[in-house]
């Protein structure tokens, strides 16, 4: 039997992930599968299908959070559910939050947003919207100087990282430029009362968890 090398083994893999995003894209209905949006062609739109079709995959039984179509016949819409990560406030947690990403990702980064109601975070708008440097363009913001451009979105990143990030915002939140000043306030001013406030969050996500 013929010894594969590493290079035929990467192609052989490429192939396969290319099948499953050409399976996921036949499965959508026909009216979802070209119909862009504004400037976007329909080039640019079905390679970000593509792309997200294979990213989908990659993630399916990913410790910490799991991903979703919201709607099957929709890839730009993921339902994403985060647990809590251990040794932080937030820790027992069951966090939900939608991404929406552009018609031609990734050359733009998605939108996320958390939709457990009163999620409560420095980082997080009270309407959920999250808001840290891996979900922004990477170009000089003037009310904003200090962010720097080599945080911001790259195409070369992933879905995965973009989650892994919001995860690890959780413990380390940026209070540079806070997207709700109470919760950044109260953190690093009473952050007894900011414990309490999220354990009883936790506490209200594991409630809806068992149904209640």
């Amino acid at each position: 039997m013929p010894h594969e090398t590493p290079t035929a083994v990467a192609v052989e893999a490429v192939a396969v992930e290319a099948v499953a995003a050409a399976q996921a894209m036949a499965a959508l209905p026909d009216n979802h599968k070209n119909k862009p949006k504004g400037n976007i062609s329909k080039k640019d739109r079905k390679t970000a299908q593509l792309h997200l079709a294979r990213e989908l995959k990659a993630l399916d039984g990913s410790d910490g959070f799991s991903v979703g179509l919201e709607d099957d016949s929709n890839l730009f819409k993921w339902n994403v559910l985060i647990e809590g990560p251990g040794e932080t406030p937030y820790e027992g947690g069951f966090f939900n939050a939608i991404l929406e990403f552009p018609e031609d990702f990734p050359q733009k980064p998605p939108l996320m947003k958390f939709t457990t109601p009163n999620f409560w975070h420095p980082n997080v708008y009270k309407d959920g919207k999250v808001c840290i440097s891996i979900l922004h363009e990477p170009k000089e913001d003037p009310f904003n100087l200090q962010e720097s451009v080599d945080l911001k979105w790259r195409p070369i990143l992933s879905v995965e990282a973009v989650i892994v990030s919001v995860i690890s915002m959780l413990n380390s939140p940026n209070f540079g430029s806070p997207a709700n000043v109470d919760a950044s306030v109260e953190w690093k001013k009473n952050p007894e009362q900011y414990v309490k406030k999220i354990k009883k969050l936790v506490r209200k996500t594991q409630e809806l968890m068992m149904g209640g």
